[in-house]
């Protein structure tokens, strides 16, 4: 189906943006980092399509936020920060520059802290010669019950590191170690919530170690064995991907259980989200546990370039892409396809939470 967003065909693009030429002067800005490659386009159109699902996204998630009957003005404030995250940008000697929100529900920053993740971690995971990969998950909960639930699952889990850490120190057990990622599914049918965890640990020994504590811990009261899970790992990069992805997945099928659904069949429930993004705030959705990383390198710090020879770009949602603020070019010439359209338009649950 077409976008009634759908713009006109395209005079001017990416292509101008390279050509050799001095720009007219202008104020002076300061460029700060590395910037983005203009000439990838297929990165740069990958970013138009983030910022488009992220700037739907919270323009729904302020109305969420703001009907919620418990109000949070953090997250309120950081709805916004996200909504503006990347909305000017400025492209220079070849680059393009612009400020991230650095939100947990911004894909645009999510996108970068993924890579972030895979650089500083893989060269650890490729040490661990049998790893696993291991949800530990507690019964669904009502949104009332959501935030204790939650502080409740990572209470639990650390009691159990702590546990083994004490006695691995008086050299009684193993020791403990891993990766951690915090997620939490909604139920639109049920209107429960599941908050659990994933890990990345070294070997099956640990992975058997923690399955039982889990389950002994929460008791079946609380756990249900047959919702755990411990898989060894075959391809580390991707099982290191994978538990990145779950701190940051916005998407709630509508049958959780039903593995068969095509793209267009997904959707967003905003009102659940903010739920969750708002009990989560200011939790560790992603980190290591019973080991250090090695000594990092030495990155040399980039000082910030000062210049007046630069295009300024400002983002508009309804042509799905950044517009030259002095004439009609388009910087990424980027168009969505129409499940996205579908998705974005027709498919955000405003109520059900």
């Amino acid at each position: 189906m077409k976008s009634h967003h759908a713009i006109a065909p395209l005079q001017r693009g990416i292509n101008t943006l390279v050509q050799n030429g001095t720009l007219k002067p202008q104020k002076t800005i300061l460029l700060t980092g590395t910037g983005t490659e203009l000439s990838n386009i297929n990165a740069l159109k990958g970013r138009a399509k983030r910022k488009v699902i992220t700037q739907s996204m919270v323009l729904n998630l302020l109305d969420a936020a703001a009907k919620a009957a418990v109000q949070n003005e953090k997250i309120y404030r950081g709805y916004w920060n996200t909504y503006y995250c990347q909305n000017k940008v400025y492209t220079a000697n070849g680059r393009m520059y612009g400020i991230y929100c650095k939100n947990r529900f911004c894909t645009l920053c999510c996108s970068i802290r993924k890579a972030e993740i895979i650089n500083k971690y893989l060269p650890v995971l490729e040490k661990w010669e049998d790893p696993y990969f291991i949800t530990l998950t507690v019964k669904s909960v009502s949104k009332k019950l959501l935030h204790k639930r939650i502080r409740d699952v990572l209470r639990a889990f650390k009691l159990i590191i702590d546990k083994h850490r004490k006695r691995n120190q008086r050299g009684d057990t193993i020791r403990l170690m891993g990766l951690k990622a915090v997620e939490c599914n909604f139920n639109p049918i049920k209107k429960t919530y599941n908050p659990h965890i994933h890990l990345i640990v070294p070997n099956k020994l640990i992975a058997d170690t923690l399955l039982c504590d889990w389950q002994s811990k929460w008791t079946t009261k609380f756990v249900n064995p047959k919702g755990q899970l411990a898989v060894k790992v075959y391809n580390k990069e991707k099982a290191l991907i994978e538990i990145i992805k779950y701190g940051s997945k916005i998407f709630t099928e509508p049958d959780v259980n039903n593995k068969t659904y095509s793209t267009v069949n997904r959707t967003l429930y905003v009102a659940a989200l903010n739920n969750i993004f708002t009990v989560m705030k200011n939790l560790r959705i992603f980190e290591r546990f019973g080991f250090n990383l090695p000594m990092a390198s030495f990155k040399p710090i980039i000082a910030p370039t000062i210049t007046k020879n630069y295009n300024e770009w400002n983002f508009d949602l309804k042509s799905h892409d950044w517009l030259n603020s002095k004439n009609d070019d388009v910087l990424t010439e980027y168009m969505p396809h129409s499940d996205l359209v579908e998705l974005l338009e027709r498919r955000i649950d405003t109520e059900r939470d």
